[in-house]
């Protein structure tokens, strides 16, 4: 009977099993459906409004305007002489203050050869003249003599023996003799004056070639002068800089140059003018040379660093003025020679420019009505530029300055050699 009721309630268990099941499955089933229709509700608000990108400004104004083209020269002679003997001897000495590195006055006294050999060959080309000289007297004696002869015979002959009779010839061979004489005293006296070595031309003594008390043969140099009027400056340009600068005339200078270094005082420069451009280009390269010239350049004359020959020294050319330009910083202008503005609505406008001059820190681009109306260009990066965006500008101490004016004060790059 005990097993009887055990069978009976496993039997029960076993028939409840299922609807136990289904009933928790009913639940999830019910629980899910309630989370599915009734979700969080989560209010959208509207986006906040960006403010527009802020940008910094350059205001432009029409002018004259030009590039300071700068470049490198090396000093350079612009008259440089080995004075030489023109007659040979023994150089006695140099004349008191003629060094190295002394200035020398034109026709001063340098040095003094031994004239003993060349005073005797005067007085021997002397001696002569007077020989010659009375010489000739003799012969014009007989010659009045053989006119009164020729006058007593009474008969007239032919020019040629008429000639012969009255000694003619012999009265132009004893002129003759006076003249090669006179020559030959005048050679003598030069090659004595020669013993005398004198300055060319006002310079400054760079070398003394010999020593005193030696024997020179005749073209012998015997020290180095170097003309201190003026020095030559060499620099290097590109072909474009050229159409910027005047070249002179031999009558009018050029443009005006100025000259710094780094060995000289702080603040100090030189002044130039630009004297002629060379026929050839630069060895190294395709640049055009010219020279500039500059006066009294030791400043033995005036104040002023002393330019020495061989010096390396920055030239900054003072370029012609254009009015049809406008200057504009390097961080104005975008790539495919756009140029950024800002109207008056405070929108971007992009437009195309002509440029002239591509320098170090600045542009010059052809005046343009469009450009030059909208006043304010954008010197700042965008990272999405569009036509028409709205931007916002940052005050600067540079926003409204005068691009014309710095383009006659900012340097900018030429061309170095």
């Amino acid at each position: 009977m005990a097993r009887a009721y055990a069978r009976a309630n496993q039997s029960g268990r076993i028939a409840l099993a299922p609807l136990v099941a289904m009933a928790v499955i009913a639940l999830g089933l019910a629980i899910g459906y309630w989370l599915l229709s009734h979700q969080p509700h989560v209010e959208r608000r509207p986006a906040a409004s960006q403010p527009p990108p802020s940008v910094e400004l350059a205001r432009v104004q029409r002018g004259p305007v030009a590039p300071q083209i700068t470049g490198y020269g090396r000093a350079i002679a612009a008259r440089e002489t080995q004075v030489a003997t023109r007659v040979g001897g023994r150089l006695e000495a140099f004349a008191e203050g003629v060094e190295p590195g002394r200035v020398v006055e034109s026709g001063a006294l340098l040095a003094t050869l031994d004239a003993d050999d060349y005073r005797l060959a005067v007085r021997s080309a002397e001696a002569a003249l007077a020989q010659a000289q009375a010489d000739l007297a003799v012969e014009r004696g007989e010659q009045i003599q053989a006119q009164n002869d020729y006058q007593a015979f009474g008969r007239q002959l032919s020019s040629e023996r008429r000639a012969l009779v009255l000694r003619e010839p012999q009265l132009k061979a004893a002129q003759a003799a006076v003249d090669s004489a006179q020559v030959a005293l005048e050679s003598a006296q030069l090659e004595l004056a020669r013993t005398r070595i004198e300055a060319p031309y006002r310079g400054m003594i760079e070398e003394r070639l010999v020593g005193p008390g030696g024997s020179v043969a005749a073209n012998t140099a015997l020290l180095s002068l170097v003309d201190v009027s003026h020095f030559w400056l060499r620099v290097s340009l590109s072909n474009e800089a050229l159409g910027w600068l005047d070249s002179g005339t031999g009558d009018t200078a050029g443009s005006a140059v100025t000259l710094t270094s780094d060995a000289w005082p702080p603040g100090a420069s030189r002044r130039g003018r630009v004297y002629s451009v060379l026929p050839s280009l630069e060895e190294n390269g395709l640049m055009a040379q010219l020279l500039v010239r500059v006066d009294d350049p030791l400043a033995l004359e005036g104040p002023g660093p002393a330019l020495r020959l061989g010096d390396v020294v920055a030239a900054s050319f003072d370029a012609t003025p254009r009015d049809d330009l406008l200057a504009l910083p390097n961080a104005a202008l975008r790539d495919g020679d756009q140029v950024w503005t800002l109207d008056d609505e405070e929108r971007l406008q992009i437009l195309d420019v002509d440029v002239v001059h591509r320098g170090e820190h600045q542009v010059l681009i052809a005046a343009d009505a469009a450009l030059a109306d909208a006043g304010r260009v954008i010197v700042s990066a965008l990272a999405q530029p569009r036509e028409g965006m709205a931007l916002s500008v940052v005050e600067t101490d540079n926003a409204d300055s005068d691009l014309a004016n710095q383009a006659a004060h900012e340097p900018e790059a030429g061309a170095g050699s």
